[in-house]
C-alpha cells in the first residue's frame, strides 16, 4: 500500500504537534513546509514569544474545553518523563478580583478564576484559596500544580521528534493555500495539506479568513526566580493589561507579562509598558527581587512582542476541498485561530486533525 502523501503549513506548535501525531502512522509520508521555523523570532510566528503554559481558559461543554482536558496527559507526561523537552511542573497560583468582571482580562480569564473550574479534576493538588492570607484587594483564588514550557527548547524538540519520525522539513513561502501540495519532499503531489497557519490564515489565498486578527502581546523576560506561577484576574492599569509570572523549565529564564491589545500588531515593545509589567509582577510576587527592592533589581535578558492568533468562533478544526488558481482541487484540513492557548490546545486540537485527516484520505479513496 503506498503511502499518503501530505504537506503541514506552518511550524508553529500547532502544525508540529499535529506533524508528529501523524508521523506515527506509518501510512502517511509528510512535509513540513514554512515560512519561519524554530530558532527564528519574527513577529509573524506567534509561537517562539509565548510563555508559555497550562492554565485554562476555555468554557466547560465545549470543543475548547476538550482540546485543553486531552492536552493536559501529554503535558505532564512529558514533564514527569522527557526532561529533554523542556517542560517542567510548577505550583500555580491563581488571584481573583471582583472588580474586573467585565474587563477584557476578567473575560479571557473568567474560566480560570472559576473556584470550581472544570478542570480541578484534570490538574494536580487543585485546591481554593482560604480568605485569611489574602492581599489586600484580592477576594478569592485557587492554587494547583501545572506545566510551564520553555519553547526555546521545546519547538526543536518537536522538530526532532518528527525527524525522527521521517518528517522532512522544508523553508517555503505559499501565497494560495492549495499551492502547498506541490512542495511535497517526494517531487509528487501532496493528496491532502493541513492548514496550520495561525494569523497568516487572514490573508493566506483559498483561507482568507476574515474571522481572525491580532492580541498583542508584550513580555519581559528575566533571570530572576520566583518560585512560583502566577497570575492574576485585572489590573488597574488598564482594561486590556495583565499579570503574569511563569519560570520556564532548563534555564529559560522567567517571563513577566502581560496585555490582550486586540487589534494591533505594533512589533516593538512599549518601554513604558515595560515598566508596568515589572512593577505589577514585583507587586503580585515580591520574591522575584530581593525585600525592598523594586524593578531595579530584575535582571532582565530581553523584551519581547507576540501576536496571538485570535479568532471570531474560536479556533476553526475543519476540513473542505480547496481549488487552486491553477484549478487543481486539493484536500485541506484547518487547524488554526487557538489565540492565546495555542500550546494548552495543541494535543487535543492535533487529535481532532488526525481524524479529520483520516476521514479526508479515506474520501478520496472512494472517488
Amino acid at each position: 500500500m503506498s503511502q499518503s502523501r501530505i504537506v503541514v503549513l506552518g511550524a508553529g506548535v500547532s502544525a508540529l504537534t499535529t506533524a508528529l501525531l501523524l508521523s506515527k502512522n506509518s501510512n502517511y509520508s509528510i512535509t513540513v513546509v514554512s515560512k519561519h521555523m524554530p530558532g527564528d523570532y519574527d513577529i509573524e510566528y506567534a509561537s517562539p514569544w509565548a510563555g508559555a503554559n497550562y492554565l485554562p481558559v476555555a468554557k466547560e461543554g465545549t470543543a475548547p474545553e476538550t482540546y485543553e482536558r486531552n492536552t493536559w496527559p501529554d503535558l505532564a507526561n512529558l514533564a514527569e518523563n522527557l526532561p529533554e523537552a523542556g517542560v517542567h511542573f510548577q505550583e500555580t497560583v491563581i488571584y481573583r478580583r471582583a472588580k474586573d468582571v467585565g474587563t477584557a482580562i476578567g473575560d479571557w480569564f473568567s474560566e480560570l478564576m472559576r473556584e470550581d473550574a472544570w478542570f480541578r479534576n484534570v490538574v494536580p493538588n487543585f485546591k481554593v484559596l482560604g480568605k485569611e492570607g489574602l492581599a489586600g484587594g484580592i477576594d478569592g483564588g485557587t492554587s494547583f500544580t501545572s506545566v510551564c514550557i520553555n519553547t526555546a527548547i521545546y519547538l526543536p524538540w518537536l522538530v526532532s521528534q518528527c525527524l525522527r519520525n521521517g518528517v522532512k522539513f522544508q523553508r517555503g513561502i505559499v501565497s494560495h493555500v492549495a499551492e502547498a501540495a506541490s512542495l511535497h519532499h517526494s517531487g509528487k503531489r501532496a493528496d491532502l495539506v493541513v492548514n496550520a497557519t495561525g494569523l497568516s490564515s487572514l490573508k493566506l489565498g483559498g483561507v482568507e479568513d476574515s474571522k481572525l486578527y491580532p492580541a498583542r502581546g508584550q513580555i519581559v523576560l528575566v533571570r530572576n526566580d520566583p518560585g512560583i506561577m502566577a497570575t492574576v484576574s485585572g489590573t488597574d492599569d488598564g482594561d486590556d493589561e495583565a499579570t503574569y509570572i511563569m519560570h520556564r523549565a532548563a534555564g529559560g529564564g522567567c517571563i513577566l507579562g502581560g496585555c490582550l491589545q486586540e487589534g494591533k500588531w505594533e512589533s516593538q515593545p512599549d518601554p513604558n509598558l515595560a515598566i508596568r509589567i515589572m512593577k505589577r509582577c514585583i507587586e503580585l510576587c515580591p520574591k522575584l527581587v530581593p525585600e525592598g527592592k523594586g524593578i531595579e533589581a530584575l535582571d532582565i535578558i530581553r523584551h519581547g512582542v507576540g501576536l496571538r492568533p485570535m479568532r471570531k468562533g474560536g479556533i476553526r478544526i475543519e476540513k473542505e476541498i480547496i481549488k487552486g488558481p491553477d484549478g487543481q482541487a486539493v484536500q485541506v484540513v484547518h487547524n488554526y485561530g487557538h489565540g492565546g492557548y495555542g500550546y494548552q490546545t495543541s494535543y487535543g486540537c492535533s487529535q481532532q486533525v488526525e481524524k479529520l485527516v483520516q476521514e479526508a484520505l479515506q474520501q478520496k479513496a472512494r472517488l
